[in-house]
């Protein structure tokens, strides 16, 4: 596959995957307008915690909004990926059950539960099962127009997030925030865009370097999800395998095993995300870290964040995986839309007779 004969991508991204990193900048504006004009109840501030629930496409966004809380809120936010619900959930909490197509087996597991321990309640879908349930009880609807995989319209999952938070007085107002991401995405698009030839296309570039290896992605405070967010697009995009590690904990064991087996270092491809934000212990780490990967023989690199808020730095490097993982794909010469071991998954689960909740 040459790079710079997009031409050729409709072969291979026969639903359109291209298509939805073209929107994404808009996605954001989208999302931001429209979760401004959701209106509360009064007594969702009154909460002692919140717990978001989720799963994949559509949990990564309560990641990276759970850690914009951290910085700023008082009250604990959770993110739930799993059946059933946690002992400390009661009428004193906020779920925020986050499901693009509605219809997320584990989350509708533990948003049921929600409702039998009277916690109040939000919800973020484009429809199905959850879209119902919130109708029929009156629950407060983000309803999601935007069609797409969960993964591609990650702006839906995650910008509505952040404003419910602003809403709710947990965090200060990020409207300028968030026009100075518009604005450093859209520079960041004209970068990025397939017609930007391999020579001066950073994502592209990427890809190339990633070609044939395994991504291990490290990131540190505000960029740790976005390290799982790039390898979650290199897993389900690429159909790679990828790994993310954060900072400080993998000084703590994974430089240890940089050693064995003695084969791995041909097929690794450490990618290090950086912030001008990070704390200067971080960035201790970083270099100390990269010092290691360099007496290893492991092949690594930066990636540096755009922006001065920590909103537009996150965003900044979501869009340079997301296109990473679409020009990998290219190279890789897969669909980057399809998900049919997940799917099988599914299957799998909707031919058995244990219950899912």
């Amino acid at each position: 596959m040459d790079l710079d004969k997009p031409s050729a991508y409709r072969q291979l991204d026969r639903s359109g995957m291209l298509d939805h990193l073209h929107a994404f900048t808009a996605q954001c504006q989208g999302a931001w307008e429209a979760v401004l004009r959701f209106d509360l109840p009064v007594d969702y501030s009154e909460v002692s915690n919140i717990v978001i629930l989720g799963m994949g496409g559509s949990a990564i966004g309560g990641d990276i909004a759970r850690r914009l809380a951290q910085m700023e809120s008082r009250v604990s936010v959770w993110v739930h990926r799993d059946y059933g619900l946690p002992t400390f959930v009661d009428k004193r909490t906020l779920v925020i059950a986050s499901s693009y197509s509605g219809n997320t087996e584990e989350t509708l597991s533990a948003f049921s539960e929600s409702t039998k321990r009277q916690a109040k309640q939000i919800v973020i879908t484009s429809g199905g099962r959850l879209g119902q349930m919130a109708e029929g009880e009156g629950i407060p609807a983000y309803i999601v127009s935007y069609r797409a995989p969960p993964r591609a319209a990650f702006p839906y999952n995650f910008l509505p997030l952040v404003g419910i938070f602003q809403k709710l007085g947990l965090i200060t107002d990020k409207a300028a925030d968030v026009n100075e991401t518009v604005g450093i995405l859209e520079e960041l698009s004209d970068d990025f865009v397939e017609t930007k030839p391999l020579a001066s296309n950073p994502a592209k570039q990427l890809a190339s370097r990633l070609s044939g290896r395994v991504a291990v992605v490290y990131g540190a405070e505000i960029l740790a999800e976005v390290a799982q967010r790039w390898k979650a697009q290199f897993n389900e995009n690429s159909k790679s395998w990828a790994f993310s590690e954060s900072f400080p904990e993998l000084n703590h064991n994974a430089v240890i095993g940089y050693e064995f087996p003695a084969g791995a270092k041909d097929m690794i491809y450490v990618l290090l995300l950086r912030s001008a934000l990070l704390g200067p212990r971080t960035v201790l780490r970083y270099r100390a870290t990269t010092e290691l990967l360099s007496g290893a023989g492991i092949p690594h690199e930066s990636a540096q964040a755009r922006g001065d808020s920590a909103l537009a730095q996150i965003m900044s490097l979501v869009l340079l995986g997301d296109y990473a993982s679409f020009y990998l794909a290219m190279l890789n010469e897969v669909d980057p839309t399809s998900i049919d071991a997940i799917d099988f998954v599914k299957q799998y689960l909707a031919r058995s007779n244990t219950p899912g909740d």
